[in-house]
């Protein structure tokens, strides 16, 4: 038997969260507002909006602004996210390691080369290796697809190995440059003016590039955080890192921003349902960070690294042995069918091989139970939950998107019409998982005290503040769960089983769903 204590009470901010595109969810800033009004109403406390700039369709759905500090006219104004803003948390991207090849500024380096006053923005390979570099430099060079990270361009008419991280339409920035850090600046102000409470440091673990290192999370990248934490913070917002890496490294850079997300949690989540295996994730939750964003899936696919071993650091052991990685790789491909195996790896445009593109619905074998009790795992779980605007409605992998844009990860990046989202909404799955995150939404206990206990397949997470209680005890053997809760004499029950039959005691405090 193992059990844990966090005693640090969570700030009552961290309420549940959408993560959400606009033009693939309600059709534009505006109309993703309406909807968290209406048919989430009472639900989420803030909302992750995906990248809305200038274009927000390019080659990598948005993370590759022309002009990162102009919202896309299709989807809106700021005057759009300024009134989300003014009703709820909103998230927003700042896109720290590069920017679009088609920009304003990189085109003025194409045009001028060192002459151009951008000229200093942008990396090629000489400006992380000046004197030179050898073959052991480059192939030590972490990066999340094969071959190297540079790409041949002519710039000033000369030709020149710019840095490429993700793709050849992202040139990486120079974050030593002060017309970087100008530019990085420009952005904040002009995000945190509309009312961003929240600036998501996209790909910051790429961002300090730094002779004879892996040039992933160096301490240039350390120093880059730290002072763009400080930077946000006097404009009145906090940071959330993205980082996929060994989870050690995850667990140490927490330290240097308010929030970092637990991309561990979705691969010991799957484990453990497969398995009846709690273990790995019991072990995890002794150890992890206090200020974690917890995800089952978000825009990428389903990362499997975050909790293996890895060549980041591949001496010390993973959350998942090898054999259980591969395990767990196997049941999700065979579980995504045949779309999540074209999807994956080297094939499909993929950014990232690490991630198997899946639907975490499909994941689960579109098993309603064993869903719902990954939901409640999630959200019982200290931190601030984040809910991916398909997996909140329970979507199966988009077969026609992908074979209509080959881009694998666009199995799990649906286009909902708002016809589709009312006719989702009388899933029972759907409902029940609704009714998971009012709960976490209103009940007070999350405000209080949080402790775990597990022996054998079950696992019980427990809330207390005052006399306000409520926990869950999930037996991944079911897979099912048990939640209760009291309010001094007043106590109710309920199963996955009432959940999906409609009979729900009063677990939340609002109005029933519609």
């Amino acid at each position: 038997m193992t059990a844990g204590t966090d005693r640090r009470l969570r700030p009552r901010g961290n309420r549940p969260h959408l993560i959400a595109y606009a033009d693939r969810f309600g059709g534009s800033l505006a109309g993703l507002h309406d909807l968290l009004a209406t048919r989430f109403s009472g639900i989420f406390a803030g909302v992750h909006v995906l990248p809305y700039y200038l274009p927000f369709d390019g080659a990598d759905a948005g993370f590759d602004p022309i002009d990162h500090a102009a919202v896309d006219e299709r989807l809106g104004t700021w005057d759009d996210l300024r009134s989300m803003a003014g009703h709820m948390a909103v998230v927003s991207d700042l896109i720290v390691n590069h920017i679009s090849s088609r920009s304003a500024e990189f085109q003025d380096v194409v045009r001028h080369g060192g002459a151009s006053p951008h000229a200093g923005m942008f990396l090629t390979m000489d400006s992380v290796f000046p004197a030179g570099a050898v073959e052991a430099d480059l192939t030590r060079i972490y990066r999340p697809r094969p071959g190297l990270p540079f790409t041949a361009m002519r710039l000033g008419g000369r030709k020149r190995l710019v840095w490429t991280t993700f793709t050849p339409g992202q040139v990486d920035l120079d974050v030593r440059d002060e017309g970087t850090w100008a530019y990085l600046c420009r952005v904040v102000d002009r995000l945190t003016a509309a009312g961003v409470s929240v600036l998501r440091l996209d790909a910051i673990g790429y961002a300090g590039k730094v002779a004879g290192t892996d040039c992933f999370l160096t301490p240039g990248t350390l120093a880059l955080i730290e002072r763009l934490r400080g930077y946000v913070r006097s404009r009145g917002a906090t940071t959330l890192l993205e980082v996929h890496g060994h989870h050690t490294q995850v667990a140490e850079v927490a330290a240097t921003a308010d929030l970092v997300y637990d991309f561990a949690l979705p691969p010991l989540v799957l484990h453990a349902i497969f398995n009846a295996d709690p273990g790995p994730l019991a072990d995890w939750l002794a150890v992890r960070p206090a200020n974690c964003v917890t995800v089952l899936d978000t825009h990428d696919g389903i990362g499997l690294m975050d909790a293996a071993r890895n060549e980041l650091r591949p001496d010390e052991p993973g959350l998942l042995d090898d054999a259980q990685v591969s395990a767990l790789y196997r049941d999700v491909l065979a579980n995504g069918g045949d779309s999540t195996r074209r999807s994956t790896g080297e094939a499909a445009s993929n950014l990232d091989l690490y991630q198997v593109n899946c639907t975490f619905y499909d994941a689960v074998g579109r098993d309603d139970r064993r869903y719902l009790v990954a939901r409640g795992l999630q959200l019982f779980l200290p931190g601030l939950p984040q809910v991916y605007y398909v997996g909140l409605l329970a979507g199966s992998n988009d077969v026609e998107l992908f074979e209509r844009t080959g881009t694998g990860r666009d199995v799990n990046r649906h286009h909902y019409t708002l016809a589709e989202v009312d006719d989702q909404l009388h899933r029972p799955v759907v409902r029940a998982q609704l009714e998971l995150v009012r709960l976490r939404a209103q009940h007070p206990a999350f405000d209080g005290n949080f402790s775990f206990e597990r022996s054998g397949s079950v696992l019980r997470l427990s809330w207390q503040a005052g006399a306000e209680e409520v926990c869950l005890e999930a037996d991944l053997a079911g897979p099912t769960f048990r939640a209760q809760g009291r309010s001094g004499t007043t106590a109710w029950e309920l199963d996955v089983d009432a959940l999906l039959s409609g009979l729900v005691a009063p677990v939340g405090r609002g109005t029933p769903l519609p």
